[in-house]
């Protein structure tokens, strides 16, 4: 886990060729700090002010130990901005930006989408215990550097489709993940995850259709 870096891809088409740095785009911390693990699951704006804003996920191991897992810590989000696309980021002297812990109980959040709209930055994110372990959650900002307390942004999956029974095999069934958007004309029209379950009862896609504004 501690391997995690996010990086950077470019072509002129989505067919490729692609082309990276040799370099990740954005490091971790500093022994000590919050982010000093790693940096992952991206989600990446352009500012109304031209520059380009890296929201990211790390984990604070700072006194935080899972019950089931060999992995400590805390899932925290932190902001990185830049002037151009290659970067260097710096990263938010107020990092984190997004930060559960308080709440009692180690809650938490990952997979952040981070979107503009209407004079407003908007969130989506997995929940990771504030309301329970399948919902989304969704929050508001109006600098995109403080957040309003979190929201249910969607509920689990059982909540819109009826599926078998969980396999045996499949411990996370159910729990809808990664959320990302798709924007027509500027409003979104469609929420895209991942869950397990489906039809081949393994890792699926699951899109819906969204009937009002977020």
């Amino acid at each position: 886990m501690n391997t995690k870096r996010i990086g950077l891809a470019t072509a002129d088409s989505l067919y490729g060729p692609w082309t990276r740095p040799d370099e990740p785009l954005l490091l971790p911390g500093k022994e000590g700090e919050w982010d000093d693990l790693l940096t992952t699951n991206p989600s990446f704006i352009k500012h109304p002010n031209e520059e380009y804003w890296l929201y990211y996920k790390s984990l604070d191991t700072d006194g935080y130990v899972h019950p089931k897992f060999e992995t400590k810590g805390n899932r925290k989000y932190g902001l990185a901005t830049a002037k151009s696309l290659e970067g260097p980021y710096t990263k938010y002297e107020g990092n984190p930006v997004v930060d559960f812990h308080t709440m009692g109980n180690n809650q938490q959040c990952e997979d952040a989408y981070v979107w503009f709209e209407n004079g407003k930055f908007k969130m989506l994110a997995r929940d990771m215990g504030v309301f329970g372990m399948d919902k989304g959650l969704y929050m508001e900002s109006k600098d995109g550097k403080h957040w309003s307390e979190p929201l249910i942004g969607y509920q689990e999956l059982s909540k819109y489709i009826t599926q078998a029974p969980a396999p045996k095999h499949l411990n996370r069934y159910g729990r809808v993940e990664r959320p990302q958007l798709l924007f027509q004309k500027g409003k979104a029209t469609y929420l895209f995850t991942a869950s397990q379950g489906g039809k081949y009862e393994t890792a699926s896609a699951f899109i819906f259709k969204i009937n009002q504004k977020l």
